[in-house]
């Protein structure tokens, strides 16, 4: 159970990084999102504006077609009142009634349009204008959508004068009926009626023209813009697109980036294991072999002064065993336990460690010096006594038995927005040279005195507070170790 902590130490160093990482990658997420909705968006109105335009302009094209019908209707229904004017032929009058129905039918139509009348009889006036009936659907859509469109309400008047036109002509039509009835028409009159036919048929042909090129007019707009429409929502299309492929690549890039680093830090992981296992069972077989072989050389020996020289000599190997297996336990917990912040009572805490380390002193052995100047703070308490603990053990241990007195002094203050904990003793010191390593796993100075763990579980107990630890020391004079710690406020 304890060696596979060994692995956590890399996703402790993640740990770090997982809520920023985990912020940065949602906003990605969202992002993306974003641009697929947009393409999808773009491509959807894309497709609903060219369907529209698809039908819109097989619109026109339905009315321009209906609109020739009209004319030759309205010119053969002009040609045969002609002939019935001179020849009074019932068959011409017939076939001008016939074709008279074309433009009639359209004019019936458009009325009920602009009133909303029934679909039905719509559809029936465009019928008798011998429009196809495929086309209907679309001619009813596109005047109903369009009718205050500049370009179309230009084509609707143009065709509501032409129809008024040949209202006139069917008045002139009904005075020539009237005329042959009661045998009262002169060639003269004929003449004048004549010309009136045909300028009333002139002025048809040229609203006719009118109609057409207002379409005409409006389709080449509806062009114009459907062009710029396309160009638009292709731009934003290709926009969406490019930008989706630079996030999916950085996106790909920063992934292969995680992935190298994680792959460092499983190597490193990997590497702290071996050292582990090998380090551990090192130092845990060793104070065991020490006690075989005292053990051994006491069972030979009768000298009761002996024997108690051997048996302090095992209880000191026990006693290096035991703090290994602390050691290794305040790893465990360390790297196991989450984190828990709390308020912590200085005072409390300080008095627990000193008590589990000065018990074996007299007070003239050892001096202690405190200088509280925060009663709490907010933290987590099983790092803090993790590094206390590990300190003032260090700072006893490396006691120099040559001075009178062991000096301890614990400082406890606050700077700006971190706490200050300065640990200092009267020590033997550290050796410049070895200040770098002392905080790596199973580094010794003295391997009689220390595990190795100690000052490594210290500094990442302080990392996990996400907090910095440094030390100053002078080789006879003693080691100083410097804590800093963000300080964290909690409503009470």
């Amino acid at each position: 159970m304890i060696f596979k902590y060994i692995c956590d130490k890399s996703l402790k160093k993640e740990k770090k990084n997982m809520t920023k990482s985990q912020i940065f990658r949602g906003n990605e997420y969202s992002k993306i999102l974003v641009l697929i909705f947009l393409i999808i968006l773009s491509c959807t109105f894309l497709i609903y504006i060219n369907h529209s335009t698809i039908r819109i302009l097989s619109g026109i094209r339905a009315y321009v077609n209906g609109e020739s019908h009209y004319s030759k209707a309205q010119k053969d229904a002009a040609r045969n009142l002609i002939t019935y004017l001179y020849t009074e032929n019932e068959a011409a009058w017939d076939a001008y009634l016939e074709e008279l129905r074309v433009p009639k039918g359209d004019s019936i139509a458009r009325v009920h349009l602009i009133k909303g009348g029934d679909v039905e009889v719509i559809k029936d006036g465009f019928r008798q204008g011998r429009n196809d009936e495929k086309d209907l659907d679309d001619i009813i859509w596109l005047f109903k959508s369009f009718k205050n469109i500049s370009f179309f309400a230009n084509a609707v008047n143009e065709w509501e004068e032409a129809d008024n036109i040949l209202t006139r002509m069917q008045q002139l039509a009904n005075q020539i009926r009237k005329a042959h009835s009661s045998n009262d028409i002169a060639l003269q009159n004929q003449d004048e009626i004549l010309a009136e036919i045909n300028e009333l048929s002139t002025l048809l042909t040229l609203k006719e023209k009118q109609f057409s090129e207002a379409l005409g007019e409006g389709s080449r707009s509806i062009k114009g813009y459907l062009l710029c429409v396309n160009i638009l929502f292709i731009f934003l299309i290709f926009g969406c697109i490019t930008s989706y492929y630079f996030m999916m690549t950085k996106k790909l890039i920063q992934s292969k980036k995680e992935t190298e680093i994680n792959n460092e830090h499983l190597v490193v992981a990997n590497n702290e294991l071996d050292k582990f296992v090998y380090s551990a069972s090192h130092d845990l077989r060793s104070p065991i072999t020490s006690l075989k072989g005292l053990i051994e050389v006491a069972q030979l020996e009768e000298s009761p002064s002996e024997i108690k020289k051997y048996l302090r000599l095992m209880y000191k190997s026990l006693v290096k065993q035991d703090q290994f297996i602390s050691d290794i336990i305040d790893y465990s917990r360390n790297k196991r336990k989450d984190i828990l912040w709390e308020r912590v009572e200085i005072s409390e805490l300080i008095e627990d460690v000193l008590l589990q380390h000065i018990s074996q002193y007299s007070k003239e052995e050892v001096v202690i010096e405190k200088d509280l100047c925060i009663d709490s703070l907010y933290s987590d308490s099983l790092r803090l006594r993790i590094i206390l603990n590990n300190l003032i053990s260090n700072a006893l241990k490396y006691a120099d038995t040559e001075k009178e007195q062991i000096k301890l002094f614990l400082r406890f203050y606050a700077s700006d927005e971190d706490y200050i904990i300065e640990i200092e003793d009267n020590g033997i010191g550290i050796r410049e040279e070895l200040l770098q390593r002392i905080f790596e796993m199973f580094f010794v100075t003295n391997t009689n005195l220390g595990s190795g763990l100690g000052l490594y579980i210290t500094k990442q107990a302080v990392e996990n507070l996400n907090g910095t630890i440094s030390v100053d020391s002078v080789v006879g004079q003693g080691t100083l170790f410097t804590i800093t710690i963000p300080m964290i406020l909690k409503d009470e």
